[in-house]
């Protein structure tokens, strides 16, 4: 494990630290955040950067952000392929670009209806709050408009966001996404969630954040109090991993989900991270103990330089299948895809249904093993 000292206090560009009683309160996250490594030249003198993670650092025109709080780092493993590491430790792989792979994966440019809320379904939109990570996934598909714009979030696109969710009242979720969004202080998220609820007393908040696995000393007592203040509110997560599920990364969920707030998991299938069955069925076991969802596991994005990280789209249906099998329902999560060109979310289930007859539907479980379900009918004047 590589562990260094925590030294000086280093301000982000565009992170607001809020008032002197508020860093007080919160200065436990600050500073691990503020500490975070930036560079190879940050880390430990034991750190030894592998072949393909040299090769990458030696190569000129990098232009995606690195940074990984110290205590996540730790996690990591000595070899470059550790499922730990390859999660933010770059590598020569990132520079291949496939001719099917995009800047722009999920086609969301073309639903921006103001500088930063994108609305592509029809009940929910997504308002990206922050251009800022705690550390930067390298299958991150927001990858090259987080290197390409980095910028603070303002109040006149707060309000902007506010004003077409006034106007559009078939939007009844908002998904608050980045970046990430828990990396705002205290006081904008705040003053983001009060302008949007304001407008809309009705609307359901997601918050998508990684913070309580990368850094859960974010988690405070003065964020729980203003999320919770927002309910319907919803944290969800991206936990990829069984490492992952530290003790003070599950203090973090669990303080959330004490103080009314639940949580729900967004695992994306990477290759040599989580591509086995036994990994995953871990990691969703441990996840409902720990009372978080495993909502669902996303097929890799078809994002610039992921390709070294993406798991053949046969493999994970494969996987799921075979999951199915071993673990529950609720431990379970849906199997995703995102289009590629703004198609949108769709599930990649394997069909159960074999055959259809005139009086019944022969399925088949997990195994291949066929089973008869009767056709009905509706009573008279019913269906």
């Amino acid at each position: 494990m590589y562990r260094k000292q925590l030294t000086e206090r280093k301000e982000l560009p565009g992170f607001v630290w809020g008032s002197d009683s508020d860093f007080e309160l919160n200065t436990l996250w600050k500073r691990e955040l503020s500490e975070s490594y930036r560079s190879v030249s940050d880390f430990p003198e034991s750190f030894i950067p592998g072949r393909k993670e040299k090769s990458y650092l030696k190569t000129p025109g990098r232009n995606f952000g690195f940074s990984v709080p110290r205590d996540y780092f730790s996690l990591a493993g000595d070899d470059e392929n550790d499922p730990i590491r390859l999660q933010f430790m770059p590598r020569s792989d990132e520079f291949k670009i496939k001719e099917y792979e995009t800047s722009d994966p999920l086609g969301e440019n073309q639903y921006k209806v103001t500088e930063r809320l994108i609305h592509r379904y029809p009940d929910r939109a997504l308002f990206i709050a922050s251009d800022l990570c705690a550390m930067y996934c390298r299958h991150c598909f927001r990858r090259d408009y987080l290197a390409a714009n980095p910028s603070p979030l303002l109040e006149s696109e707060i309000e902007a966001a506010a004003s077409y969710l006034k106007n559009h009242t078939e939007v009844k979720e908002l998904i608050v996404s980045g970046g990430d969004p828990l990396i705002l202080d205290d006081r904008k998220i705040a003053n983001l969630l009060s302008s949007f609820r304001l407008v809309r007393p009705d609307i359901v908040f997601r918050i998508a954040t990684r913070i309580p696995v990368v850094l859960p000393s974010r988690i405070t007592t003065s964020l729980l109090k203003i999320l919770s203040d927002f309910k319907p509110l919803f944290v969800i997560t991206q936990y990829n991993h069984p490492l992952e599920l530290t003790d003070r990364s599950v203090k973090a969920v669990k303080d959330l989900v004490n103080n009314g707030i639940p949580v729900m998991n967004q695992t994306v299938l990477l290759k040599d991270v989580n591509d086995s069955e036994d990994v995953l069925a871990d990691l969703f076991q441990k996840l409902i103990s720990f009372s978080i969802k495993p909502y669902y596991l996303f097929q890799g994005d078809l994002a610039a330089g992921t390709s070294h990280l993406r798991v053949p789209i046969l493999r994970g249906i494969e996987i799921m299948k075979n999951l199915r099998t071993r673990i529950s329902g609720l431990a379970l999560p849906v199997y995703a895809v995102d289009l590629p060109m703004g198609g949108g979310k769709v599930p990649l289930t394997e069909s159960f249904i074999d055959r259809i007859s005139d009086n019944e539907v022969i399925l088949k479980d997990g195994k291949g093993k066929e089973y008869a379900y009767p056709l009905e009918s509706y009573p008279e004047g019913q269906g």
